[in-house]
């Protein structure tokens, strides 16, 4: 009898156990290497505060794009925004999550943060393999102060399909005709020169071992791995340094509710403090969800990052979007992300009340 009794007892604290780990919410996100930095502390403070994991896998925007429309992911990361037909085509739905810039990040004795201006036909010049050495006069004469090596340049790109390589590209097309014309825009392209790296990671880790070097990373990158980044002349002409506030500035003509399925690209932007290669980054999801309860804790944690996230987005230099477009976005999770059966997924009972008040987890 005890022995019968200890069995079941055993049963049913397995149950206990299988029904608890059945039970955990885990939300699954991939894709752009952009956001990471921000993103990775978002997931860590949330489950701090709820002990729901969010796991982003930081693994380009292309391969992101890939597992949200397979439905082998919760969400996906991207700083390429679909243009109005191919949301539609792809059954998706895309907000923006965060803005922030890019910087071109160089290993160059002397040259410190700031320390190397660039005008963009330079820029341009140097990714088009027509500048190939430090001290070609079009660099020098913009640097007359640095002591610049007669040293080859070697770029560094991305090579996985990458939405900052969209933001860079877009950047330079706008500013080369030549580029536009040889090159293009897009999340892989063919470049005239250079070597190929994996992720922002890979592109910071690459640049730091090779002296002489130049690439191209999202500011956090730059910021959190102390690596020096160049100047580079904005479209109203002047020289100014990435920051949150250059950021916000590139941003701030922003008509959100006029673009719709919210496709916006914001490089070369004018203003005399606009820093000039700015991106929203974007999040997509799945138009018809088949598990309501997993896409309401996505959603959660999306709202969450949006109503109490911006203090450690503003501390990596991304620039949290402002409350009136937050209100658009959500007004279109409630209109657009539905369960399969047509019903309704946000908001919140919890958050009904008010649409203005939040509940922190």
């Amino acid at each position: 009898m005890k022995r019968w009794s200890l069995a079941v007892l055993l049963a049913a604290l397995s149950g206990m156990f299988i029904s608890a780990a059945a039970a955990e919410t885990v939300v699954k996100g991939a894709g752009a290497s952009f956001p990471y930095p921000c993103y990775s502390q978002w997931t860590y403070k949330y489950y701090e505060l709820t002990e729901v994991k969010v796991r982003y896998q930081s693994i380009g925007s292309s391969a992101g794009m890939t597992q949200i429309k397979a439905g082998t992911v919760d969400f996906a990361g991207s700083d390429v925004p679909l243009e109005p037909e191919k949301l539609k085509e792809f059954n998706l739905v895309q907000f923006p999550m965060l803005v922030g810039g890019i910087v071109p990040i160089v290993n160059l004795k002397g040259a410190g943060p700031g320390g190397l201006r660039l005008t963009p036909e330079v820029l341009a010049g140097i990714f088009l393999k027509k500048i190939t050495r430090w001290r070609d006069p079009a660099i020098a004469r913009e640097n007359p102060e640095l002591n610049l090596p007669d040293q080859e340049i070697t770029v560094v790109h991305r090579e996985d399909g990458s939405g900052t390589t969209f933001i860079f590209t877009n950047y330079l097309s706008k500013i080369s005709p030549e580029w536009k014309a040889k090159v293009g825009n897009d999340k892989e392209v063919d470049w005239p020169t250079g070597i190929g790296a994996n992720q922002n990671e890979g592109v910071a880790r690459k640049v730091m071992q090779i002296e002489g070097s130049i690439g191209y990373v999202e500011y956090a990158y730059a910021f959190q791995n102390r690596i020096p980044y160049a100047l580079v002349r904005n479209h109203d002409g002047n020289y100014i340094h990435p920051s949150t506030e250059t950021f916000v500035a590139a941003a701030a003509m922003a008509d959100w509710r006029q673009a719709p399925g919210f496709f916006m690209i914001l490089t070369d932007q004018p203003g005399k403090f606009s820093w000039p290669i700015v991106g929203a980054t974007f999040i997509l999801m799945r138009r018809s969800q088949g598990n309501p309860d997993q896409a309401r804790a996505t959603l959660k944690f999306l709202d969450w990052a949006y109503r109490h996230g911006q203090e450690i987005a503003r501390k990596l230099h991304y620039v949290p979007l402002p409350d009136h477009v937050v209100r658009m976005i959500e007004d279109t999770w409630a209109k657009e992300i539905r369960a399969v059966n047509g019903a309704g997924i946000w908001p919140l009972e919890e958050l009904a009340p008010s649409r203005q008040e939040r509940v922190s987890p």
